[in-house]
């Protein structure tokens, strides 16, 4: 008889030692803490393209779980490299340049949320910032026949929507990304607006928070 409740005993600890240990693993979410790092392109989408095409595109930023669904706070940078034709001198220039490079600083806060389905997610997010847009221009000296560039900072506030996809490898996920961006300030008095795309790399740091 003791040999028996001995054993319900055994029994029942383990089952209380698999349901805490349950219960510990669930209460982190699986995709807590994310980095990304992306590459892709940025295409200039309406007035836009009329000044600017694209080059590259290199974005960092975090994916932070909010709560215990599928909500995430998403800060990001981006850096876009766009081929620059002017339309219009600035006041005091007197060429238009062209075959020029702009690059943008961009910075983000958005809210998003992620649906989880096997190996794969999808994710949409929406949020604002803004930064800075370099634009060169160019002076012409013609006493030395010399060009003089520099560049121009244009301050930039601006919304951003987007949706990805990622698959899972494991320690980390592949994504893809797209979104697009709408500026509240102008460039060669024509809106600012783009459809950034990137493929990149997630590595999950969920464990980070796992309770010791």
């Amino acid at each position: 008889m003791k040999k028996y409740f001995l054993s319900i005993a055994l029994i029942g600890a383990i089952i209380l030692g698999t349901n805490q240990s349950k219960a510990q693993d669930n209460s982190v979410r699986k995709d807590k803490l994310y980095t990304m790092s992306g590459l892709g392109f940025s295409f200039p989408v309406g007035e836009t393209a009329d000044y600017f095409k694209p080059k590259f595109s290199t974005s960092i930023g975090i994916n932070l779980g909010l709560g215990n669904g599928g909500l995430f706070l998403y800060p990001k940078a981006s850096l876009h490299a766009y081929s620059f034709n002017e339309i219009t001198p600035d006041a005091g220039y007197n060429v238009a340049l062209q075959k020029g490079r702009a690059t943008t600083y961009l910075l983000n806060l958005a809210l998003g949320y992620r649906k989880m389905s096997g190996k794969f997610a999808f994710y949409g997010f929406a949020g604002g910032g803004g930064g800075i847009i370099l634009t060169p221009r160019a002076t012409i000296n013609a006493a030395t026949a010399q060009v003089e560039l520099d560049n121009k900072s244009n301050g930039m506030g601006m919304i951003e929507a987007g949706a990805g996809t990622e698959y899972n490898i494991g320690g980390a996920v592949l994504f893809i990304e797209t979104s697009y961006m709408n500026g509240f300030s102008k460039i060669q008095n024509r809106n600012f607006n783009a459809v950034p795309i990137s493929v990149g790399i997630k590595p999950n740091l969920s464990k980070l928070f796992n309770k010791k």
